[in-house]
């Protein structure tokens, strides 16, 4: 029997809102302040299709604004915020100002020690450690 995948923007019915190439800002106090988006690991899609993701999922990024020792560095994140409007289960519409996200270890554990501003629920219901340091959690 085939291992089940990590579930993706199509199981949730959410609306995917970052790209590869998309440029976030940094929610938390890691030391990187923008990030772009390179990678979406466990995404399978159809060839020459541009990899996407939407919040709560994980990406693998790379630094391009930040800390001089961090700028370059490839490392993971958990987007925490996105511009597109995505529909809830419950017929709710979600939108935020930006694009952000939280740079995480590959076993979802923070790398800051705080994050700024507002986190959707969705990052906060899939990964422990977002909701452990979210002050706002929408």
């Amino acid at each position: 029997m085939p291992k089940k995948k990590i579930a993706q923007f199509s199981r949730r019915g959410y609306s995917p809102g970052i790209i590869v190439g998309t440029r976030l800002r940094v929610a938390d106090n890691s030391g990187a302040k923008e990030v772009m988006v390179i990678g979406v690991p466990g995404l399978k899609t159809r060839a020459r299709r541009i990899p996407f993701a939407t919040v709560g999922d994980m990406v693998v990024v790379t630094v391009k604004k930040g800390k001089a020792d961090l700028v370059g560095q490839v490392m993971n994140a958990i987007i925490v915020r996105q511009k597109k409007p995505y529909r809830r289960p419950d017929g709710t519409w979600v939108v935020f100002e930006d694009n952000a996200c939280v740079i995480a270890k590959p076993d979802g554990s923070l790398k800051g020690s705080e994050i700024r501003g507002p986190v959707a629920k969705e990052a906060a219901e899939r990964w422990s450690s977002v909701a452990q340091l979210a002050s706002i959690v929408v």
